[in-house]
This record gives structure tokens, C-alpha cells and sequence, in this order.
């Protein structure tokens, strides 16, 4: 099946609370149709008053990629450590990897690009050993 043509036009989109994860709001950027399913974009920021909780997880994906838009976040990844993300920040998951987001800044914006765009989501006990060492 081929894909088809789309575009998303801020005005036109909303952002709603269906999603992943209940301390933020997405916003759907039609790609998910237009590929047929083969990838995911949306738009994601911080719901006011809401925190994340810190638990670690991982995607079953092939491809995840965010771009951060607005605000800060701080994630932390099995093997690496820390990672600070500011405007202008990317990163690339690779697939299966334990990851958790410590904390966000209450004007975060991200863009998510995932593939597939159905994945499943599986919460994870904390790693034995971890790297206490920063990446900026």
C-alpha cells in the first residue's frame, strides 16, 4: 500500500491527552494515517501540574527519534547516564533500549517520530548498575 500525501497545519490540530504518558499532551501530526501505519509524529508537551514519574521502560520499535522543541528534560539511559536535552537537542533511541524521564521543565515541547506507529511500551525495574557520569 502506498503512502499518501498529508500535511498538518497548527491551527487546524489540537492537543489531547490521549497518549503514552498522563503528565503530557499530544499532537497529532497526520502521519500516522498517511504511512499506513508505518510511523508516528506528533507533537508533545508537559501538561500543567503534572510530573513524570520516573519509571523505567522500554519501546518494542524500530526507529525513535525526538527533537526538543521548547523547554528542558532530563532523561536517563541504561549504559550512558544522564542526559540533559535543551531547544535545539535531538536524540535517537535505539530500539529496546531502558530508558526514564527524571524531569521536565513546565514549558516542554518535543517532537516524536516513531516506527511503527502502534508499539508496545514495557515498564522495567531499575538497572542494576548505573553510570552516575552526565552528558550534555
Amino acid at each position: 500500500m502506498k503512502s499518501r500525501f498529508a500535511v498538518s497545519h497548527k491551527a487546524k490540530t489540537k492537543f489531547v491527552r490521549r497518549g503514552l504518558r498522563a503528565y503530557f499532551e499530544y499532537r497529532d501530526l497526520g502521519i500516522k494515517r498517511a504511512t499506513r501505519g508505518k510511523a508516528v509524529a506528533h507533537v508533545i508537551r508537559a501538561r500543567p501540574g503534572k510530573a513524570p514519574h520516573g519509571q523505567w521502560h522500554r519501546h518494542d520499535c524500530r526507529m525513535q527519534f525526538v527533537y526538543v522543541l521548547k523547554g528542558t528534560a532530563v532523561f536517563e539511559y541504561e549504559g550512558v547516564g544522564k542526559v540533559m536535552m535543551k531547544p535545539g537537542s535531538c536524540f535517537y533511541q535505539p530500539p529496546g533500549i531502558r530508558h526514564r524521564e527524571i524531569s521536565h521543565s513546565r514549558d516542554l515541547e518535543l517532537l516524536e517520530i516513531v516506527a511503527p506507529a502502534n508499539f508496545r511500551t514495557v515498564s522495567l525495574e531499575q538497572p542494576a548498575a548505573r553510570r552516575s557520569r552526565a552528558r550534555r
